[in-house]
């Protein structure tokens, strides 16, 4: 990695106004913790995207995308690369019944737009803390919704640099996992095909599932939403719970009293609190039920 090389090419060719040095992550996280990456950078269209893309792997700088940063864990010693934050490309249209909008738009942007037009079909995706491309990279769901039942394309770039346009099958969307994930693709833009509603009946929809999810979930600590997948014929937070697991903490982490799926920061932990938490209850899990539980938040960074 040549990162003095790679920041005098950057201030070339992009605005040095996007650009933040040795940024501490927990600023741009929602767990809040996590310690400083080489450079933070936020493009504001995306032709700037492909050129950090393009100069990342001229420069052989690692990068890391970046949404809103609800599913992610950056460890204490920071990110030792490029952090890619997409939340400056939010634009979002509409053509008959169908949403277009840029990949930094948050969902709930994203279901308030599709409400105020009077299009149904993305309720379920209102209360998900995240962002557009971040959702379409993981098949984010709730309620019995997900990305895949609405969406029609999107477009992505390449590690090479290149934009392609995804169909919904080619997208190959399935339980938490797309082929983005799989080949590393990075999401620009998405199109969403909705239905004709009542205006009323989604918003009641949309109210519903904030309700249960602020009556189940423990919203007024940082966290990165549910920490695991679901495993087959198991909820995660069931197991945890009957584990007698629910309250128990490392350090400042803590697994949630309120939903044991949940691990959340309750008194300035580290990451390093709850990794090892993190851990602790998998190894608990596999000893009670012989059952391994995959993280469904990312770790990324250096102890």
């Amino acid at each position: 990695m040549n990162i003095n090389e790679f920041k005098v090419e950057l201030e070339k060719r992009l605005n040095k106004d996007i650009v933040k040095y040795e940024e501490p992550l927990k600023h741009h996280t929602s767990f809040k913790l996590g310690g400083p990456c080489s450079a933070l950078i936020s493009p504001t269209t995306k032709d700037e995207v492909v050129v950090l893309i393009k100069l990342c792997r001229e420069f052989k700088v690692p990068f890391f995308i970046l949404g809103n940063g609800s599913n992610l864990i950056v460890k204490d010693g920071g990110f030792k690369g490029i952090i890619i934050q997409l939340t400056s490309l939010k634009n979002i249209s509409l053509d008959n019944k169908k949403i277009t909008v840029e990949s930094g738009a948050t969902l709930a942007m994203t279901a308030n737009f599709a409400l105020k037009n009077c299009l149904k079909g993305m309720e379920f995706a209102s209360g998900i803390p995240g962002t557009v491309g971040g959702a379409i990279t993981m098949n984010a769901g709730a309620y019995g919704g997900e990305i895949k039942d609405i969406i029609e394309s999107a477009k992505v770039v390449t590690l090479d640099g290149d934009i392609i346009e995804l169909t919904k099958d080619e997208l190959d969307l399935s339980y938490r996992s797309s082929v983005i994930q799989r080949n590393n693709y990075i999401v620009l833009e998405a199109t969403f095909s909705l239905e004709d509603g009542e205006k009323e009946e989604i918003k009641a929809l949309m109210d519903d599932f904030n309700g249960r999810r602020r009556d189940k979930q423990p919203l007024n600590y940082p966290s990165a939403g549910s920490t695991f997948k679901r495993p087959p014929g198991h909820f995660a937070g069931k197991l945890i719970e009957d584990a007698g697991l629910k309250g128990f903490g490392i350090g400042g982490a803590k697994v949630s009293e309120k939903h044991a799926g949940f691990v959340i920061n309750y008194d300035n932990a580290s990451a390093n609190d709850v990794i090892a938490l993190i851990s602790k209850v998998q190894e608990k899990i596999n000893e009670e039920y012989g059952i391994l539980l995959e993280t469904e938040v990312k770790i990324i960074g250096e102890d």
